[in-house]
């Protein structure tokens, strides 16, 4: 099981601010070239993101289910990765001080990915992840994109967003 944490300094709510947003997706997820929100409103259970995937010049198509969530600490994944198959990503944020303490739990649950699964793997997953909390971090820690949240659906988004609550 591949784990890798990282100490943001951002409040819990600016950090799941962004994990909220599902269109945000593709500026801190490694690879990913676009996203946007498919299914439900993101991150309740059962929503879904569709993203693109850059692998040199190809462009692959996947989708990620939020398979529970609770709001302000906790979002759980599942990442469908075509004949790759499917992976579970957990990700936790935690106060510590007046910033965060992100972890990312990331292994596979069917397809190849849980075939192939080996100690190689898991290391490129670190990899990964080392660069995926980096980016996350940096995203969270420039200041805010006011008037975001509030174009596309209005107040209540942006609200619930910043402070977790109404997601579930």
């Amino acid at each position: 099981m591949a784990v890798r944490h990282r100490l943001i300094k951002a409040s819990p709510a600016r950090v799941w601010e962004v994990l909220a947003d599902g269109d945000r997706y593709a500026e801190w997820v490694v690879g990913t070239a676009s996203s946007r929100e498919l299914r439900g409103r993101w991150p309740q259970k059962g929503a879904s993101i569709a993203y693109r995937i850059r692998m040199g010049p190809f462009q692959v198509g996947n989708e990620t289910v939020v398979r529970s969530c609770r709001a302000g600490s906790l979002l759980e994944l599942e990442a469908k990765a075509g004949p790759l198959g499917t992976a579970r990503i957990s990700i936790e944020v935690r106060e510590w001080g007046e910033h965060s303490l992100v972890r990312v739990d990331e292994h596979p649950l069917q397809g190849a990915g849980g075939t192939l699964h080996n100690m190689g793997f898991e290391a490129l997953i670190r990899l990964r992840h080392r660069a995926m909390l980096a980016r996350l971090a940096h995203v969270c820690e420039e200041p805010p994109r006011e008037g975001r949240r509030e174009a596309r659906r209005g107040p209540s988004a942006r609200t619930a967003g910043a402070g977790g609550a109404g997601h579930a």
